[in-house]
């Protein structure tokens, strides 16, 4: 195996053994299996067209369209030309699961489930990764600077994982790179020792016991680029909520054993509550209230729908007020009753939002709480969770007539517009299957009731909880095909359908009325975990309904009392409903005038900052480590910039300081022309050196002549007995590197602003000022110095 076929080799089990710190974000390792052949073939791909040999910016582009071929057959095969060829509508396809997989990422808790999304995220930035390395350290042949999108993919991991993957994931992927390393080549390491003078060798053998100077280069550039792929984490950002809220710090599941309800990601933990072997009590209940089956106590509302699946908007969190205003739309007409509730959670049931009936009007509860008025719902503020909390809720048990919901007026323009957006990713069955289902109804009301009957009995729908929850544009046209699943099917599929009828809507997730006890309570199980549609009715607000089978209790105003028919009676309030007038505040208070009012972007899902922002010490953290991330690329740009600067700027007026100055300036000159491509040659003569300057920088007159300005001044201050410094130096070094750039290609001049091959002497500096720490602290411990002969 050639040289450079070995190093193509290993920049792919580089990328691979780096990729293996993002296992620990997903559920399962099949995307990683699902991936090495691909990074194979990406690598081969490479290899091939450099053996050709394609020029260097062709290698680039066979692998990258290599790269976007292997991504569609495996994503996108489906919208592709013969299934590899990829099309207008493959882009667009890839556009939105890479869109859905962002989306993912927020919501979930780690380990997150491997949908396509993140799927596509995962092995799509893997690929990416694996380009960059190969073309860095086997196409342009340097393995170091490919250690920088290394780090990028480790620190990516290690700022997810909120404080670093595993050290075992580190190592592997520090393995990785320094197998790389040593991969390069001994022959390019031994070259630089012997052209840029490595520290000669002892007499007798080398120093450090023998290693090469290539070995010894090789490490210590490891050292350095392993030393900060430690540090950069460090200094990043701990993120809070979605995909990091690992343990309760966002808003997501608690840390109790068997799962708990997630406010942001029902998809995941309602299945495995409702799953679960182990059902045990989450809440315990006592109300005023007569009617038990309609105890739902719900936890937040999902009101942003992306096609895919449902989320909490961006809302605005303030202080909870003494008594919440009315909710929005309710009418005074309206009959309600109060009803008082206390709730105990369980020691083990750590639940960022608060579960409360709706709608509530006064919460009591100690802590630190915030209130999201648009939702009504309380959120935990601080890592504030409801483990072992008791508190007390005053809701109002709203019941409308069927007649009401029947006439009820159109919502406001901004409502409606807010809550009766669906994507246009939506596949175009959902909206006719919704008219097929609703076809004679004669306004919005009996829609909703045939949506829900064509659910819960007419449709032949199953409910099983067995049933994988379903991701991508197609999750909700698959469930109306197959008819299976559980609740967060049902609900997501119902107003997704009330929405493209017109009819405002949203999902809410929550408990289902627990069970009964001989004492009067409610015992609430992680079984009783539910997700159900709310539509929007003017004058009544949000209204409940139960499109899934054998689950919950279908409200009474969407009950039929005629046999034969699904449709209710116009007149049939609830049961147990009363006249009695609502002290609450009247509809329009506050936030109660719709989605707009309290329309502020915040960290609604996930209010870590209570409201109030984050402190300064976050936003100096994020600012060190932009400043790190833009620093780390652009270091060896600024180093040489810095490095020019010195050589040519001011010096002492003596003999001494205007020799120094000069030494300067011609090292100066000669690093520029390496930047360029033409290597220094320090067995040469300055005179030699000068005119292998002039003719591979082909020179005109005027700058060749500064060349030999510079070199004549150079032989003078390291040969004549006596120095006579020569005047604009710094100027003539200047005229020639000014020359150089113009005589040298775009490429050329581009790598070396960016990547200017002089800059490794900062790593030689680095390795000299090790050396001689080490050398001081082995002469201050003589005891354990070896005697020398003469000593002895």
């Amino acid at each position: 195996m050639s040289g450079r076929a070995r190093l193509a080799l290993c920049a792919a089990a580089a990328t691979l053994m780096a990729s293996c710190a993002l296992l620990p974000l997903v559920n399962g390792p099949s995307w990683l299996l699902e991936l090495v052949p691909l990074v194979v073939v990406q690598s081969g791909v490479g290899a091939a067209a450099r053996r050709v040999p394609l020029g260097r910016p062709l290698t680039v582009l066979v692998q990258a369209v290599t790269t976007l071929l292997l991504l569609t057959l495996v994503f996108a095969r489906g919208h592709a030309i013969a299934g590899v060829i990829p099309g207008p509508d493959t882009f667009s396809y890839l556009a939105e699961l890479l869109r859905q997989g962002a989306q993912d990422v927020s919501q979930y808790a780690i380990p997150a489930p491997l949908t396509d999304g993140i799927r596509l995220m995962l092995i799509g930035g893997v690929l990416l990764i694996g380009l960059l390395v190969d073309t860095l350290a086997v196409t342009f042949r340097s393995a170091a600077p490919a250690g920088l999108p290394l780090l990028a993919l480790y620190s990516v991991a290690a700022g997810l994982s909120r404080g670093g993957p595993d050290w075992l994931w580190f190592l592997v992927a520090a393995g990785g790179y320094l197998m790389l390393l040593l991969a390069e080549g001994r022959d390019r390491l031994a070259q630089w020792g012997r052209v840029f003078g490595a520290p000669p060798r002892a007499q007798g053998g080398a120093p450090d016991g023998g290693t090469a100077a290539p070995v010894r280069t090789g490490r210590r550039i490891g050292a350095v680029a392993l030393g900060v792929a430690l540090l950069v984490p460090l200094v990043l950002p701990a993120m809070q909520g979605g995909l990091l809220a690992a343990d309760g710090a966002g808003a997501g599941a608690g840390p109790g054993r068997g799962g708990t309800i997630s406010a942001v990601n029902p998809l995941v933990s309602l299945r495995d509550s409702l799953n679960t072997t182990d059902d045990r009590t989450v809440l315990s209940v006592r109300t005023s209230s007569p009617d038990l089956s309609d105890l739902y106590l719900r936890i937040v509302s999902l009101d942003d729908f992306d096609g895919t699946t449902w989320k909490p908007a961006q809302r605005h969190i303030v202080g909870v007020p003494n008594t919440f205003p009315a909710p929005s739309g309710l009418s005074p007409d309206v009959r309600r009753d109060t009803q008082r509730t206390t709730v105990t959670a369980a020691d083990w049931y750590a639940q960022d939002w608060l579960p409360m009936p709706y709608p509530p009007s006064k919460v009591q509860i100690g802590g630190s709480w915030r209130y999201e008025p648009v939702g009504m719902t309380l959120v935990g503020d601080h890592g504030q969770t409801t483990r072992g909390k008791t508190y007390q809720v005053t809701s109002l048990d709203v019941r409308p007539t069927a007649g009401e919901l029947a006439t009820a007026p159109e919502p406001p323009a901004a409502l409606r517009r807010e809550y009766t957006k669906v994507p246009g990713t939506l596949p175009k069955v959902v909206a006719r299957t919704a008219r097929e289902v609703t076809a004679g109804a004669k306004n919005h009301y009996e829609e909703a009731v045939r949506l829900q009957d064509w659910f819960s009995t007419d449709g032949g729908f199953q409910y099983d909880t067995q049933v994988a929850v379903g991701s991508g544009p197609d999750a909700i046209a698959n469930f109306l095909k197959k008819k299976q699943g559980f609740c967060v099917h049902f609900s997501f599929a119902m107003a997704a359908m009330a929405r493209t009828l017109g009819i405002p809507a949203r999902v809410a997730v929550g408990f289902a009325p627990g069970t009964p006890q001989a004492d009067g309570s409610v015992t609430v199980s992680l079984k009783d975990a539910h997700a159900w549609p709310e539509l929007y009715f003017q004058g009544v607000g949000w209204t409940r309904f139960e499109p899934t089978p054998t689950r919950g209790v279908e409200p009474s105003y969407t009950q039929s009392v005629t046999p034969g028919t699904s449709q209710p009676d116009q007149s049939l309030p609830s049961k147990n409903g009363s006249s009695k007038p609502s002290a609450a505040p009247s509809a329009g208070a506050d936030c109660a005038g719709g989605p707009g009012a309290c329309d502020t972007p915040s960290a609604a899902a996930v209010p870590a900052g209570g409201g109030s922002g984050p402190g300064p010490w976050w936003f100096a953290l994020t600012a060190l480590a932009v400043l790190v991330v833009l620093a780390v690329p652009l270091a060896p740009l600024l180093w040489r910039t810095r490095v020019r600067s010195v050589r040519l700027g001011e010096h002492a007026r003596t003999d001494a300081g205007a020799a120094a100055h000069t030494l300067a300036a011609w090292q100066e000159l000669t690093d520029s022309a390496w930047d360029l491509g033409i290597l220094p040659d320090e067995s040469l003569t300055p005179r030699g050196a000068a005119d292998r300057i002039i003719r591979l920088g082909r020179l005109d007159g005027s700058a060749g002549a500064a060349v030999r300005r510079v070199a004549g001044a150079l032989e003078q201050v390291l040969y004549a007995p006596r120095q006579h410094p020569a005047p604009g130096v710094a100027d003539d070094v200047r005229q020639v590197t000014a020359a150089l750039y113009g005589t040298a290609p775009r490429k050329a001049r581009l790598r070396a602003r960016l990547l200017p091959r002089s800059a490794v002497r900062a790593l030689w500096a680095v390795s000299a000022r090790w050396s001689t720490l080490r050398t001081r602290a082995t002469a201050a411990r003589p005891s354990l110095r070896r005697p020398r002969p003469s000593e002895r």
